[in-house]
């Protein structure tokens, strides 16, 4: 095997690598993942939470970690049932992070699995889209975690063939994401128990409040672009009326 074949061979293994465990995990605890199922384990994670808190804490971090790195369904299951079962500013800590986390392991697999034979296609086509990228890839991350219809694990896909930096992608998610992890978890917390939820459906947590939040949130992309814009105008006109000494 010529040095030039075995970078693709180890893509190729982790590729396989990474489907078997997600199709495995699936087919091992996908039932595990939905409302009906963690309504029926109510008593017990009530009881494991007040036994073995740190232990339920790093369990829950890992499994929201292992979901959406691995761009599982269930993601918004586990942040519903993270907030009932710790509350919203624990379960708003953990889901932060540990989306976080998922999202850049999500973000490296596509770097490293599919980033380079895209550049390399497409390398020409993508200059200008890069060149832009590395402009203002930060408010156009910041602006896609905020707009709920652009599906999680298409924006770490997606982000991870760019060449924005890997810290960038890190902060500027733990940024972006917190609103509208705030907002879920928000509607978590207020469910009074999982059965009654699983029961009626996620159409019990509708409340006006709620749609009120996810409008906050859709307009609050365009809020900020208009305050970083009167901003970059007010810098402008500062320098012009200023010059610098010669």
């Amino acid at each position: 095997m010529s040095p030039a074949q075995r970078p693709w061979l180890l893509k190729l293994a982790t590729l396989a690598l990474t489907a078997a465990i997600v199709v495995g995990l699936w087919w091992q605890f996908g039932h595990e993942l939905t409302l009906p199922a963690m309504a029926a384990r109510e008593t017990q994670l009530r009881w494991l939470i007040a036994e073995q808190p740190l232990l339920m804490y790093a369990a829950a971090f890992v499994v929201y970690v292992a979901v959406t790195g691995l761009s599982l369904p269930g993601a918004t299951v586990l942040t519903l049932t993270y907030g009932w079962l710790f509350g919203f500013w624990r379960c708003l800590v953990l889901v932060s992070f540990a989306s976080t986390t998922g999202a850049t392991v999500a973000f490296l697999l596509s770097r490293f699995l599919f980033r380079e034979a895209i550049q390399s296609q497409f390398g020409d086509r993508l200059e200008k889209f890069n060149e832009a990228l590395r402009r203002e890839g930060a408010f156009y991350l910041f602006t896609l975690r905020l707009v709920p219809q652009v599906p999680f694990f298409v924006i770490n896909a997606v982000m991870g063939l760019t060449p924005l930096p890997t810290w960038t992608f890190w902060w500027v998610s733990q940024v972006g994401m917190l609103p509208g992890t705030a907002v879920y978890t928000w509607a978590g917390a207020s469910v009074k128990d999982l059965r009654t939820l699983a029961e009626r459906g996620v159409g019990e947590l509708l409340t006006p409040q709620l749609f009120a939040a996810f409008l906050v949130l859709g307009l609050f992309p365009w809020i900020v672009k208009w305050l970083v814009a009167a901003f970059r105008k007010s810098t402008s006109s500062t320098a012009a009326n200023h010059p610098p000494p010669g």
